[in-house]
């Protein structure tokens, strides 16, 4: 054909399909057998023909987008975990529809109501937010498709690492050093409906009980997993009277802090006090910082393809995928006998 542009009418004449069946089959979606995908694929490729978002949103139904629904955005985290499921989503040619909700533990307001996702999207991911939360399992029990990220619910795909063990293999690290008094940089002392915080405490406490010791309060401050909150929660354990040889931080971010604080006080990271945290930051290799690296990226790029996987099948799998993590030590901890 030529003279004009090729429509998804001509594609479905051709192929001997409804317009509809053309769409489903170039997007992946169900219900379309193998045969008539196949002589679908053919005779675009022929026609050299691109299915048009809005044609083919009209025909399926669907709105081609997906709901995102994070605490931040800007964060170093959340922004590494939007990179993987973009890649995802980009590639399938689905559009992403962003909710920064801010912290839940001050506000729920922000976090979207069936009401307004219903006939928006076409199913929605859920990263990091508390699973407990009477707003996200409303989210979750909308019957759209679901993908967790950082968090876990029952029948609900998603991806995660196991921060207990995390936190442990920190722990253990600086106990393999030889350190005793070691301190505790948390997001937050109190406990919190955050299941993050509250497995990184419990591999740290498991940590130092299979040492034979127990956490010393006083040894502990919190971070709100910020630099500043890090910077802060270092220099209150550096006010102790007997400061912490090393300190367990439960995010890079925070660990930076603690390196700030360090350096203003005329202390080495390292050599003077000992530090490792979690995450894998870009920056942590830049500031020779020990850390747990977790891949935050593939976090994302898993959950993504869970959810996309739900969207072509219609099938709701239940599968959590734990990914691994792994220390990688640098030269902020040190044996204890060096300092």
């Amino acid at each position: 054909m030529t003279g004009r542009n090729i429509t998804i009418r001509d594609v479905a004449k051709i192929a001997g399909v409804s317009t509809a069946t053309v769409s489903r089959a170039l997007r992946g979606l169900p219900h379309v057998d193998g045969a008539t995908r196949d002589r679908v694929a053919r005779v675009a490729e022929e026609l050299d023909y691109v299915i048009s978002p809005s044609a083919s949103r009209l025909a399926s139904g669907r709105t081609g987008t997906i709901a995102i629904v994070t605490p931040y955005v800007s964060r170093w985290f959340f922004a590494t975990l939007l990179s993987g499921i973009d890649s995802v989503f980009q590639r399938a040619g689905v559009d992403l529809l962003l909710f920064g909700v801010g912290d839940p533990s001050v506000s729920t307001e922000r976090i979207p109501s069936e009401r307004r996702l219903r006939g928006r999207v076409d199913g929605l991911m859920v990263l990091a937010l508390p699973a407990a939360l009477p707003e996200v399992q409303n989210l979750v029990g909308m019957g759209l498709p679901v993908s967790l990220v950082g968090m876990t619910a029952s029948s609900v795909p998603s991806a995660s690492i196991d921060d207990v063990e995390a936190a442990r293999m920190a722990t253990q690290h600086l106990l393999n050093l030889g350190h005793v008094d070691i301190g505790l940089i948390a997001g937050d002392i109190s406990p919190t409906e955050f299941t993050m915080q509250d497995d990184r405490r419990r591999g740290f406490t498991a940590a130092l009980s299979g040492a034979g010791l127990t956490h010393d309060p006083v040894l502990e401050a919190s971070g709100h997993f910020t630099v500043a909150g890090g910077e802060r929660a270092m220099t209150v354990l550096l006010s102790q009277p007997k400061r912490p040889t090393a300190v367990f931080a439960m995010s890079d971010e925070m660990a930076f802090g603690a390196i700030r604080a360090l350096q203003r006080h005329g202390l080495r990271p390292g050599r003077d006090v000992s530090i490792v945290g979690v995450d894998g930051h870009d920056i942590s290799e830049l500031l020779d910082l020990t850390t747990v690296e977790q891949p935050v990226a593939e976090l994302g790029r898993v959950s993504a393809e869970a959810l996309l996987e739900q969207l072509r099948t219609g099938v709701k799998p239940f599968e959590t995928n734990v990914l691994p993590t792994e220390l990688v030590v640098r030269g902020s901890t040190v044996p204890s006998s060096t300092h």
